[in-house]
């Protein structure tokens, strides 16, 4: 008989074009969750609602995924996970060509919370997907390719639809994400392997989110993902118009764009050192994003605006990385059930921060000023950083004690 041997070499290597395409439809999730913060005026202008009502578009989206993340993970247990990352793909393309062809508010907010229950189906596998079909030992780093399309969303997704937005219309926006999420559905069909859900034993029963929470560490990196994604989302949903109090209200597109980069350069960087500096790069993002939002609430001045926004992008690029793999190393000390039902309420807590992110935002914007935002937002990277700091032995551990 023959023995097949595999090198070292050839079993380190990554599954790049299977990482790609989960990186792709993680790509089309945060896309479409944070396009209406570029073409916010102009949804305000078509839809004849005001501003903080237009932003409840990414609140409603964010509420779908929150609301139905755990549920539908629990329900789909069974499932194999190519075919259901396909149905959930084909769903979010339905929902964002109901919000383009939307006659009303109304109906945009139906299709918006469509793509978000979408979203949470795909986002409760995508991480786990990208771990299992990584080698052993490179499950950051594969986690970190397919979180590449949040940063690759802001970077050129969400400036490009800001400018289609603004030459053509918002509608034709989001049409042009229906068309890039065909061929997603198609990379995904063609590349991605299959793989199956880990089931649990008569001896493992599932568990719950109450003892998921049990498990030191889990609780500590949820409050984070709460205190980081609402800070976030107050002041994302609403720069358009802070922007435009800060007299760059023509440059929306271009500042988005550089925030973007900033998030392509950290995810590169929290990619290549998470493995070995989960903690160290957990406190820079933190610290970065405080310091930008500060900024922020301090000055519109032009010049500290643009140098904000590149800092905020350096801070909350690798962000969702750092937070999925805290959680993932978290729960795997009991067991990968336990990482798995931390993953899926790691993407409910995740979203129900942007849902009312978005209420916040709006409520302070339309009651206050675009200033309180800003300040709502730098507070909140104060808690978070207080947080990631004194989780020194479970949530955050420093380097080589975050081992099961």
């Amino acid at each position: 008989m023959t023995t097949t041997t595999v090198s070292p070499t050839r079993r380190e290597l990554l599954p790049w074009s299977a990482l790609l395409a989960l990186g792709s439809a993680v790509f089309l999730t945060s896309l479409t969750e944070t396009l209406p913060a570029g073409v916010l005026p102009q949804m305000t202008s078509s839809l004849g609602v005001s501003s903080g009502a237009a932003g409840q578009a990414v609140t409603v989206y964010a509420a779908g995924t929150a609301l139905t993340a755990i549920p539908l993970a629990a329900a789909t247990a069974g499932v194999r996970r190519k075919p259901l990352l396909l149905c959930a793909t084909t769903v979010f393309l339905i929902a964002n060509t109901l919000t383009a062809a939307a006659p009303g508010y109304a109906v945009l907010l139906c299709g918006r919370f469509l793509a978000g229950v979408a979203a949470g189906l795909a986002w409760a596998i995508l991480a786990g997907y990208a771990r299992r079909i990584a080698s052993p030992g490179l499950e950051g780093r594969a986690i970190a390719i397919a979180m590449a399309g949040i940063p690759l969303a802001l970077s050129l997704g969400v400036p490009a639809g800001t400018l289609i937005g603004q030459q053509i219309g918002w509608r034709a926006s989001f049409a042009a994400v229906s068309v890039i999420t065909l061929a997603v559905i198609g990379w995904i069909a063609f590349s991605v392997p299959a793989v199956s859900r880990p089931t649990t034993t008569v001896e493992e029963p599932k568990p719950t989110i109450r003892e998921t929470l049990r498990v030191p560490g889990v609780g500590a990196v949820m409050v984070v993902v709460v205190t980081f994604v609402l800070g976030h989302t107050i002041i994302y949903a609403y720069i358009a118009p802070y922007l435009r109090d800060a007299g760059l209200a023509t440059a929306v597109d271009a500042i988005l764009l550089a925030f973007g980069i900033a998030c392509l350069v950290s995810i590169w960087y929290t990619g290549r050192h998470i493995d070995g500096h989960l903690r160290g790069l957990a406190l820079t993002a933190a610290t970065l994003f405080t310091l930008a939002t500060a900024a922020f609430a301090a000055t519109t001045a032009q010049a500290v605006v643009w140098v904000a926004a590149l800092v905020w992008g350096l801070g909350w690029g690798g962000t969702p990385t750092l937070l999925q793999t805290a959680a993932g190393h978290a729960g795997m000390r009991r067991g990968p059930a336990i990482a798995d039902t931390a993953q899926a309420l790691l993407v409910s807590l995740w979203n129900a921060a942007m849902a009312l992110g978005g209420i916040i935002g709006g409520v302070l914007l339309q009651r206050l000023d675009i200033t309180a935002d800003a300040i709502a937002a730098a507070a909140l990277g104060v808690l978070s950083l207080l947080v990631i700091a004194l989780m020194r032995r479970h949530a955050f551990a420093t380097e080589n004690q975050d081992a099961p």
